[in-house]
């Protein structure tokens, strides 16, 4: 019955980030917002919601080490695996603002919630979140929120999505876009429920700690809505949905999620090494590394192949460990 659940939490999840989605960038599109600001902001959190339910549970029911590995795990998975398997599929094509903007700030955010996490023994005696940090880290978000939509202002019309985009044809009318945001919440609360009780049990049962399942089952399952956006937006040529997706997942994970479940319940980093963290910090640099090395601002086939295989190696120290 364990199993059972945690499948049919994974269906809820998968359905309730998809109505979410899918009504939330409807809306989107009527204002004409590029694809990748989509991406990164509706899509992005969006898809990351599963992410956030889980991990704010996960610390409330005493959970802390799968509330922070399903975010570090969630990055990693992110980055090497899902930008790994759509780049395979389609090269992505990096913009400028990438460059500029967006990559440095995905690295910003890794290393800010790294130090904050490393600060937490000087004022609690572990490493870890507490209220202040999770403060500091939602006061960040809002700021990252301003300055990308400031800067989706000052360059409207240079890439934009039409109201006739054939994606949000099933949800022109406004009040169908609301009821699947509600119903895509409500999922997306449910399942996360019961994904944290069935992750927890399956944990105990093989007696592998929490951490690890926190940041292999969790974390991928909670990936899953990332992983199938991205794989419909490079089918259908739309490499900036799949980037910002991306980018904009693992920057909610990181400053929204893990501030909001701090703030709520302080987080200790348990049998989370500073090496998971490190393998998520590579995560960020990877991207701004494929972006300016030899080639064209392009996430390529070659790079794809590094990421993958990096992932592989992390699953199986993890599993060696």
């Amino acid at each position: 019955m364990t199993y059972l659940a945690l499948i049919i939490s994974l269906v809820l999840l998968v359905a309730g980030a998809n109505w979410l989605v899918d009504g939330s960038a409807a809306i989107a599109r009527r204002y004409h917002i590029s694809e990748y600001i989509i991406g990164a902001t509706i899509v992005g959190m969006g898809t990351s919601m599963p992410e956030l339910v889980v991990s704010v549970i996960s610390g409330i029911e005493g959970h802390p080490e799968i509330a922070i590995g399903n975010v570090v795990g969630s990055n990693i998975f992110n980055v090497f695996l899902i930008l790994g398997v759509t780049a395979l599929m389609m090269p992505i094509d990096y913009t400028r603002e990438n460059i500029r903007r967006d990559m440095p700030i995905n690295i910003a955010a890794s290393v800010l919630v790294m130090l904050l996490c490393a600060l937490g023994i000087r004022f609690r005696g572990e490493y870890g979140l507490g209220r202040i940090e999770g403060l500091i880290m939602l006061i960040c978000f809002a700021l990252y929120l301003w300055y990308s939509l400031k800067g989706e202002q000052e360059r409207q019309g240079e890439t934009s999505c039409g109201e006739d985009d054939t994606d949000a044809g099933r949800y022109k009318s406004m009040v169908v876009c609301i009821l699947a945001i509600i119903f895509g919440l409500g999922g997306l609360i449910f399942g996360g429920s019961i994904f944290v009780d069935a992750a927890s049990a399956i944990a105990r049962e093989w007696g592998v700690s929490e951490a690890v399942i926190g940041l292999t089952i969790v974390a991928g399952g909670t990936s899953l809505p990332e992983l199938m956006s991205s794989i419909i937006a490079v089918i259908k040529k739309k490499g900036q949905m799949a980037l910002g997706n991306i980018v904009g997942s693992n920057i909610f994970n990181l400053l929204l999620i893990l501030g909001v479940s701090s703030l709520i319940q302080p987080l200790s980093m348990g049998q989370i090494t500073f090496i998971d963290w490190g393998v998520m910090l590579l995560s960020a640099v990877m991207l701004m590394v494929a972006a300016i090395t030899f080639k064209h601002r392009q996430l390529d086939r070659i790079d794809a192949l590094i990421l993958l295989l990096i992932y592989g190696a992390y699953m199986v120290w993890l599993v060696m460990e």
